[in-house]
């Protein structure tokens, strides 16, 4: 099995840790994250060694690192830490669930997080450091730039190119035939039907509370 060092220790790193564990041919043997960072020095019985030290304790000639960073600054801390450590020579693997549908003509780059229950149809691209939540919809002919993150339940239709260091929350839907802007953050439950500018900001409608509370509700 290849040895694998995971940057991170957070929840994300968690999660990476518990699918490459049980669904790769990945040997997780260490987290890393950059000493003034690091609360305990094991995490599921694996140490947490500083980046500092890291490429002289797990050598970028015996392990590969994944990157484990949420999408905090619009994922840009994680393709900062990326580049960090490709600079100290590691390859970058990505994780492909058994349990998403995908096609053998998939095309994906590093650090990529692709989980359970994507549905991704033919001829679609995706960059690098794309992470995909569970549960998404992927439409033929899609490219996904790099330095992306789709929460669950995303619906991407047909031909939708998304610009890299954006962000697609729960339940958004994008039509067919449009671009999505470098850097777009779009909410929650958000429709788009046309192309986007970049940096453009789409917020979801919160639902609002009745005036009624629920015991005074004569059927539900």
């Amino acid at each position: 099995m290849t040895k694998l060092v995971i940057f991170g220790a957070g929840q994300t790193a968690e999660v990476a840790h518990f699918y490459f564990t049980n669904d790769s041919a990945f040997d997780v043997v260490a987290f890393t994250v950059n000493a003034d960072y690091i609360a305990e020095d094991t995490l599921f019985g694996i140490p947490v060694v500083p980046f500092e030290d890291v490429a002289a304790l797990y050598p970028p000639a015996e392990h590969e690192m994944f990157v484990a960073v949420t999408y905090t600054g619009l994922n840009k801390i994680r393709a900062q830490k990326l580049a960090e450590a490709k600079a100290l020579g590691y390859t970058c693997p990505s994780y492909v669930s058994s349990k998403a549908t995908v096609w053998p003509d998939l095309k994906h780059g590093e650090n990529c997080l692709i989980l359970e229950d994507n549905t991704i149809q033919p001829h679609v691209v995706i960059g690098d450091d794309v992470y995909l939540w569970s549960g998404n919809h992927i439409g033929h002919h899609t490219v996904i730039e790099d330095h992306v993150y789709i929460a669950s339940h995303v619906v991407i239709s047909g031909a939708v190119t998304v610009g890299e260091y954006s962000f697609i929350g729960v339940n958004a839907t994008l039509r067919d035939n449009i671009r999505i802007g470098r850097e777009n953050l779009i909410g929650a439950a958000c429709l788009i039907l046309k192309d986007t500018d970049e940096r453009a900001v789409f917020k979801g409608q919160a639902s609002q509370p009745a005036a009624i509370t629920s015991d005074k509700l004569r059927r539900i």
